[in-house]
């Protein structure tokens, strides 16, 4: 495939926006070249300035779990943005789309939207410091929870060090009250919770991992977190922006019956448009202002056009009583036919996959945590990634993320994707 003018979209870009992207990943920097752009995409499928066709398995990282323009989502964004596109004032579509999301997910009794998963997450960590009385917080190595300067932490000497600050501008006054965790380990957080006792707020976690790659928990490893939280006046955050309404109606709390004190959204719930939520149950959400003494804001956030997409989305999951099964049995058929060929062609691997997420490491261990995701071959990984690209199939461009499956791929699609791995597998 030829991609002249992406090339030349991406020159220009670099003159007016700082690498050329607006969000670091796509700047090809982990698999070298030139980021392709995009002009249009329907269903299962993107199409980009070059006029190449690509089937699409990062779904804008998620939420196109229907498809891309999906028409009950664009319908209500175009009829919604006819009666004006921002009040900054409240509306009833604020209220309906709450309570559908209330209504589908367990333990939650309030949900305050925002305009990212970023915002979410920095906002439900603030809420647990204000509820707990507390500043400390656990994540863990690998989980990825937007760019707030608490979640930019990377690890100390030790296991019970403070953190230390993996990115410029983020101080050291803030790193000290974040203790980095492993995860799938639950005696390293049980360490830091002795280490630290009466002093922590909240453990914050991707409950299902995509940001190291697709990784399960291990069994016991969500109810441990669950039981060690109770024990020690922890709240329990789960940061479901990726698995909210993906991997159940009710997401992870549903899929695996476990328990969350605070519950973060983004990308489904948003249809595709930026929005990001956080949801607890009443006497958490109540310390919220105005009721309560922690404040959150946000002059755009409510968007009618991104709750109208949220609300259309949400509305076609909850009507969908076979999605999730449909989703789960097309991304088992992938794995297997994935598996297969890259057996037949003797390439070193490990693939992960839970619903419709999934990801192929190039290595032989398993893949349960931060270090063990970071001891796949990325050269392997580089060039399955450009030759899936030229057989027009797109992944993400980063060994570190999980493929997100969406209900418009067809199985033809499939066994293309699947003969274009065994092709491209035969080069590694």
């Amino acid at each position: 495939m030829i991609y002249k003018r992406s090339s030349q979209l991406f020159a220009e870009a670099e003159k007016v926006i700082p690498g050329g992207v607006n969000s670091p990943v796509r700047a090809f920097k982990a698999v070298g070249g030139t980021p392709i752009f995009v002009q249009r995409a329907k269903g299962a499928y993107m199409y980009d300035e070059d006029g190449n066709r690509l089937i699409d398995y990062i779904n804008s990282w998620g939420p196109m779990i229907l498809g891309h323009a999906f028409e009950p989502v664009v319908q209500a964004v175009i009829e919604k943005a006819k009666l004006g596109t921002s009040f900054g004032m409240p509306t009833e579509l604020e209220t309906q789309i709450a309570a559908l999301a209330v209504s589908m997910v367990p333990n939650i009794d309030k949900i305050r939207f925002v305009n990212s998963g970023t915002e979410a997450c920095m906002s439900a960590v603030r809420l647990a410091r204000g509820f707990t009385k507390r500043d400390k917080i656990i994540k863990f190595a690998g989980c990825y929870h937007g760019h707030s300067d608490s979640f930019l932490i990377q690890a100390g000497s030790g296991a019970v060090t403070f953190g230390s600050p993996s990115s410029p501008g983020v101080t050291e006054g803030t790193a000290k009250d974040t203790l980095l965790a492993i995860y799938n380990d639950l005696e390293n957080v049980k360490t830091l919770i002795e280490a630290n006792k009466e002093q922590i707020a909240a453990i914050i976690v991707e409950p299902v991992a995509g940001n190291m790659g697709c990784i399960p928990p291990n069994e016991g490893f969500l109810e441990g977190l669950r039981e060690m939280c109770t024990a020690n006046g922890i709240l329990l955050i789960f940061d479901e922006v990726m698995t909210g309404f993906r991997l159940a109606k009710g997401g992870v709390q549903e899929l695996f019956n476990i328990k969350a004190d605070i519950v973060c959204f983004g990308k489904v719930i948003g249809g595709g448009l930026p929005v990001g939520a956080f949801a607890a149950r009443n006497e958490i959400m109540n310390y919220l202002a105005p009721l309560g003494p922690v404040y959150q804001a946000g002059t755009l956030s409510g968007n009618p056009l991104a709750m109208a997409a949220g609300l259309a989305m949400l509305q076609a999951l909850n009507n969908d009583a076979a999605i999730f099964d449909r989703l789960a049995a097309k991304t088992a058929y992938l794995h297997e036919g994935i598996e297969r060929v890259l057996k037949a062609n003797n390439v070193v691997f490990t693939i992960n996959r839970i619903g419709s997420m999934i990801s192929v490491h190039f290595d032989a261990a398993p893949v349960v945590d931060f270090k063990s995701a970071a001891n796949g071959d990325n050269e392997s990984f580089k060039k399955f990634f450009h030759g899936l690209l030229q057989e027009g199939i797109y992944i993400a461009p980063s060994a570190y993320e999980t493929w997100f499956i969406t209900d418009a791929l067809s199985y033809e699609d499939l066994d293309f994707t699947i003969q274009a791995v065994d092709k491209v597998s035969k080069t590694l």
